[in-house]
Order: C-alpha cells, then sequence, then structure tokens
C-alpha cells in the first residue's frame, strides 16, 4: 500500500509567530485596508515556500517532492501579490532584500548550518521588512516610522533567538548567557533612543524571561507556550503604544 504524503508546513512556532506579528503590527500603524488580505495571504506563502526549498537544498531525500510543494506555494503566493502590487507598486522593492536574505539562508542550509546566529539574523530581517510591506500598503510612507516598525520588530524577534540558544544549545555557555542578558538590556534602550519611549514596555517581559531562565534547563514545551505570551504581548502592546 502506498505511503500517504504528508502537507509539507514549517513546524516551528517561532516562524508562524515571525511572520505574523511583524505583519499585523505594520497594518495597525498604518491603515487596515482589504488589500491587506491578499498581501498577507501572499507573504505567508511565500513562507511557506521557503520551507521545502530549503528542505531540498540541505537533503537529497524527497527532493523533487520538496520542490513541487515549494514551486506550488511560490505560484501561490505570486497570485495573491498581484493586486497589492498594481495597487502599491513601490512593494516589489522588497523583493531584492528579500532574495538576498534568502540566498543566505540558503547557503546555510546547504551547509547545514541552519542555527548559526548569522542565519537566525537574516531570517528575522527578512520577517520584519513584513511590518514596512504592511505599513506602506495601509497607506504609510518611506521614512523614519517605516524605519522604527522594522527595527522594533527586529529587536524583539532578535531577542528570541539569544534567548532560545541560552536555554537549548549554549546553556552551558557562561558568554552566550552574558551576550543575552547584554542584548536585552540594550533592547530596552533602543526605543528611548529612536524616539519612542513608550515602546520600552513591551521589552520588559523578554529582558525579565531571559535574566530568570538563561541558563537553565527548560521542557521545549513550557518555552514554546513562553514565546508564544511573549509574541502576543509584544503585538497587543505595540499597536497599543506606538502611536502614544
Amino acid at each position: 500500500m502506498k505511503k500517504k504524503k504528508k502537507l509539507v508546513i514549517p513546524h516551528e512556532h517561532g516562524g508562524w509567530a515571525m511572520v505574523s506579528v511583524p505583519f499585523l503590527v505594520g497594518m495597525a500603524a498604518g491603515t487596515p485596508q482589504w488589500i491587506h488580505l491578499p498581501l498577507f495571504a501572499g507573504w505567508l506563502l511565500l513562507y511557506l515556500a521557503s520551507y521545502p526549498l530549503l528542505q531540498a537544498v540541505k537533503r537529497a531525500a524527497n527532493r523533487a517532492y520538496m520542490l513541487k510543494w515549494g514551486a506550488g506555494y511560490a505560484l501561490g503566493a505570486l497570485a495573491c501579490l498581484i493586486p497589492p502590487l498594481i495597487d502599491r507598486p513601490e512593494l516589489a522593492y522588497f523583493g531584492i532584500p528579500l532574495a538576498a536574505l534568502l540566498a543566505v539562508n540558503v547557503w546555510h542550509s546547504k551547509r547545514k548550518s541552519e542555527r548559526a546566529l548569522l542565519n537566525d539574523l537574516c531570517a528575522i530581517v527578512s520577517f520584519s521588512l513584513a511590518a514596512a510591506a504592511a505599513y506602506l500598503a495601509g497607506g504609510g510612507e518611506w521614512g523614519a516610522e517605516l524605519a522604527a516598525l522594522v527595527a522594533l520588530n527586529f529587536a524583539y524577534f532578535m531577542g528570541t533567538a539569544f534567548f532560545v540558544k541560552t536555554v537549548f544549545r549554549e546553556r552551558l555557555n557562561a558568554r552566550w548567557i552574558a551576550y543575552a542578558k547584554i542584548y536585552h538590556v540594550l533592547a530596552l534602550a533602543l526605543p528611548w533612543v529612536m524616539g519612542y519611549p513608550l515602546m520600552t514596555i513591551p521589552f520588559v517581559f523578554p529582558a525579565l524571561r531571559v535574566f530568570v531562565y538563561a541558563g537553565k534547563t527548560m521542557r521545549p514545551a513550557k518555552v514554546g507556550i513562553m514565546e508564544i505570551a511573549g509574541a502576543l504581548q509584544f503585538l497587543l502592546l505595540t499597536v497599543f503604544l506606538f502611536h502614544k
């Protein structure tokens, strides 16, 4: 009997948060419009397409099957992105940095070094750019506010990468733990430097989390719950405080 093939989707809970939270933050910072629906659908499908592509690069097993899924997702993404691109043609500019950042992720997948910090950094920059795209689609303009949205999303999710490393792979590495704590202190100062002092509040929870739990043994389920809670509080507080 032929084995049934499973749906090919990413399994990392952090990825689902990063693909949605920056987009929702950017949409709320602008003006929510109908064009955000196909834009988010296209963005989500691009994320789904990247997963089988990177898996195909990483290993030969089921490569043709993975590429088939990736192509299907990519075609769906292109179809969804047509209306937003007609409405705001400048959204096409995001394709250049996204392609460059994806190339770095492909390189790390080929070398089986996906857990490298540079790989995490490039992936998080890619996700954070969704805040800028959603903001522009909602009537926002290029400028300091757009840059702030990208920077704040990047700062938050880069902190999650540091935290996860300090409770798993780098749990016994005192240097990594120190880096994570220093990073979160600097993240608390970033909103003040950028002129958004109230935006320090969403960074309090991740700072407390790393100071309390870094270096300790934690169950993956507990880390996952904390990550979801952190992403939700960042989303809700940012939507409420960004324009205050």
